[in-house]
């Protein structure tokens, strides 16, 4: 019987010890293998490139091209790589542009390795992972009142009901709940939700939530 298949890792740090330690206690962890590591934003492109992770974990404050600028690039180059941020800071904008550019978990580099690694095998089925500090700053951000937005084009490119389905996304609902208020199946919520993802160019739900609020959408 074949053992289970690893999940690949790339780790991005520019700190050679933080980097090399980080990607040490991963490699040993059981369903793990870092395939990579980086010094900074535009090592990890090409890394991400090369090695076709599955993981990239990443630093947010990096010389040169960024944290946020290099999950930008990763998720546009190798769009089946699922990039994290692996950070000290947990700044409430940082944590906001990071989802915005297509994160999809933001954990603090005090978790202890083991979970980490859990962190990272739910993060590559599909469960986004956040630091119970980063999920404050994020209710903090979506609660807060939007910057200045020109014209939503949410309300050119989507139906009145995708919209009220956008709207009700950002406040947290679930599907089910979604469509026991619209009286439409939760199959037709899937459906509008794909839609919405697909015609506003956005990865996921935080992110939707994410474009509500910052387009004036909540009222």
């Amino acid at each position: 019987m074949s053992a289970d298949p690893q999940v690949r890792v790339l780790v991005v740090d520019d700190q050679d010890l933080v980097r090399e330690g980080i990607a040490s206690l991963l490699d040993i962890q059981p369903g793990i293998s870092v395939v990579g590591t980086a010094a900074d934003g535009h090592q990890a492109v090409d890394a991400a490139v090369a090695h076709r992770p599955d993981v990239a974990l990443v630093d947010i404050r990096m010389p040169g091209l960024d944290g946020i600028g290099t999950v930008e690039a990763i998720t546009a180059r190798v769009p089946g790589c699922r990039v994290v941020m692996l950070t000290t800071f947990d700044d409430q904008e940082y944590v906001a542009r990071a989802l915005r550019a297509g994160a999809v978990g933001y954990l603090l580099k005090n978790l202890p390795s083991a979970e980490l690694a859990r962190a990272v095998g739910l993060v590559h089925a599909g469960v986004a992972q956040f630091d119970a500090s980063v999920i404050s700053r994020l209710a903090t951000a979506l609660a807060a009142p939007p910057p200045p937005a020109p014209m939503p084009p949410a309300q050119q490119a989507l139906t009145a009901r995708e919209l009220e389905v956008l709207r009700l996304i950002a406040t947290g609902a679930a599907n089910r709940e979604i469509a026991t208020r619209l009286y439409v199946s939760e199959g037709t919520v899937k459906n509008h939700i794909s839609r919405i993802l697909g015609r506003l160019n956005l990865r996921d739900r935080t992110q939707a939530a994410l474009y509500a609020r910052d387009h004036g959408l909540l009222e």
